[in-house]
C-alpha cells in the first residue's frame, strides 16, 4: 500500500498542487535518480557559485529573515554580461513554483533563461527561494530535523516569505519592483494582491500559469488525490517532508513537446501543500475545527482570498497554456472574470495553445513566445 500511495502522492505533488485538510509535512530520502543526480548541484553549492557565475555573470548571495524566523536565500544578478552600472536597473523578483527553487529560472542556456535575459536587458534581477527549499533551510532556532520547522502551510508564504522578500529587495534597490511568478509563485502573489499587500512597492506583475481556482484541473488523478488522500495519507505515514523524484512522471503532466532537455534538476526541493476549498477557490488554512477557525479568523470557515479585491490599476501580465493540466484554461477564465473590472490598459492576457505547465520555464521557445513579450510589458510600466 505504501508504494502505491507514494506514487499517487508523487503525481499529485509533482503536478504543483496538493490539497490538505491538516498541516501535513512532507518527507523524502536524499537519493536522486538518473539525470537529476548528475545535474543537480550539491547541497553545499550556492546558486551563484553553481549556476550563475559559471555563465560569466556577476552574482551576489543574500539572506533575509522572516518575522517567524525562517532564513531565506536570495540571489542577485545586478548587471548583464555586457556590464553596466551595478544594480542601477529596475529590480525584478522571480518567484518559483511548488517543488522547485530559484534554479527554476536558470534551467536553460543564458540566451534562453529568463533570469539571464532580464539581466542582459538592463534589469536588476533577484531570485527568491521559499522556506524549506534546498537553499532556504535556515531558521533562527529550528533545524529541518525538527518537526516544528515544517509546521507551516502556504499561508505563511503569503504572510511572511513574500513580504520579507519584497521589502528586502525594495530596500536594497531603493525603488519599486517588478514581479514574476510561476505556478505557486502566482498563487501566493494573487493571494497577497487580493489583500492589497505589497502593491505599494510593486511596479507590475507577470504571472505564468496563474493559479487562483482549481475546479477544472484536467488531471483527474491529481484532483482526486489532492482532494481525498494527501493530508490523511501523509499524516498516517508520519511523514514530515516529501521529495518526489522520478523523471518518468514529467511527461504525463508537464510535457507538451515544447520542453527542451533541462540543464539542472527541476525538482530539487521539498515544500508544503496549499490549502484549497472544496469549491476550488483559494482559502486560508482550514484548522478542521470550528472553534479553532473562529479563534484565528472570527468565523467557522477559513476566509477565501477574493480575487475581485485586486487593485484595478495594478499592471498585470497573465500567460497561460492550452496544454496545462494544472492551470486549466477554464480556471484561468474564472480568474479573468474576477478581473473584469480591471483597467483595460493594465491587463495583458497571453494564451499559448501548445504550452504545458513546465514549458514556461523549460521550453527552448519560451524566449520568443513568452519572455520577449513579458520584458516588453515591463518596459512600459
Amino acid at each position: 500500500m505504501a508504494n502505491s500511495l507514494a506514487f499517487v502522492l508523487t503525481l499529485t505533488l509533482f503536478c504543483g498542487l496538493a490539497v490538505g485538510s491538516s498541516r501535513t509535512k512532507l518527507f523524502s530520502d536524499k537519493s536522486q535518480n538518473g539525470m537529476a543526480a548528475a545535474l543537480a548541484p550539491s547541497v553545499g553549492d550556492g546558486v551563484c557559485a553553481s549556476m550563475i557565475e559559471p555563465q560569466d555573470y556577476i552574482c551576489e548571495e543574500h539572506t533575509v529573515t522572516t518575522e517567524d524566523g525562517y532564513i531565506l536565500s536570495l540571489q542577485r544578478i545586478p548587471v548583464g554580461r555586457s556590464g553596466g552600472t551595478r544594480g542601477n536597473g529596475p529590480p525584478v523578483l522571480l518567484q518559483h513554483g511548488l517543488l522547485m527553487d530559484g534554479i527554476t529560472w536558470l534551467l536553460l542556456p543564458p540566451d534562453q533563461s529568463l533570469a539571464f535575459l532580464l539581466a542582459d536587458n538592463g534589469f536588476d534581477v533577484w531570485i527568491a527561494n521559499t522556506r524549506g527549499t534546498k537553499y532556504s533551510r535556515g531558521h533562527v532556532s529550528l533545524s529541518p530535523d525538527d518537526s516544528a520547522y515544517w509546521d507551516w502551510t502556504w499561508d505563511e508564504l503569503v504572510t511572511y516569505d513574500l513580504p520579507a522578500t519584497f521589502q528586502y529587495v525594495h530596500d536594497q534597490a531603493g525603488q519599486n519592483l517588478h514581479y514574476v511568478g510561476h505556478s505557486l509563485g502566482t498563487l501566493i502573489a494573487l493571494a497577497a494582491f487580493s489583500k492589497s499587500q505589497l502593491v505599494n512597492s510593486l511596479r507590475s506583475a507577470a504571472l505564468l500559469c496563474p493559479i487562483a481556482y482549481v475546479g477544472q484541473m484536467s488531471s483527474p488523478l491529481a484532483r482526486n488525490a489532492a482532494k481525498d488522500f494527501l493530508a490523511e495519507a501523509l499524516h498516517w505515514l508520519g511523514l514530515n517532508e516529501f521529495d518526489p523524484r522520478g523523471p518518468e512522471l514529467l511527461p504525463e503532466f508537464f510535457h507538451s513537446g515544447c520542453v527542451s532537455q533541462p540543464r539542472a534538476s527541476i525538482n530539487s526541493n521539498k515544500e508544503h501543500d496549499p490549502y484549497l476549498s472544496e469549491e476550488g477557490t483559494i482559502a486560508m488554512y482550514d484548522y478542521d475545527d470550528d472553534e479553532k477557525n473562529r479563534e484565528h479568523y472570527g468565523q467557522t470557515s477559513p476566509p477565501v482570498y477574493n480575487m475581485t479585491s485586486i487593485p484595478n490599476d495594478l499592471p498585470l501580465f497573465l500567460s497561460y497554456g492550452g496544454a496545462d493540466a494544472l492551470s486549466d484554461i477554464n480556471d484561468v477564465q474564472l480568474l479573468l472574470d474576477s478581473l473584469k473590472d480591471h483597467d483595460g490598459d493594465k491587463l495583458v492576457k497571453q494564451y499559448r495553445v501548445d504550452y504545458a505547465h513546465a514549458d514556461y520555464v523549460m521550453s527552448a521557445n519560451a524566449k520568443q513566445d513568452v519572455y520577449d513579450p513579458l520584458i516588453a510589458f515591463f518596459r512600459l510600466q
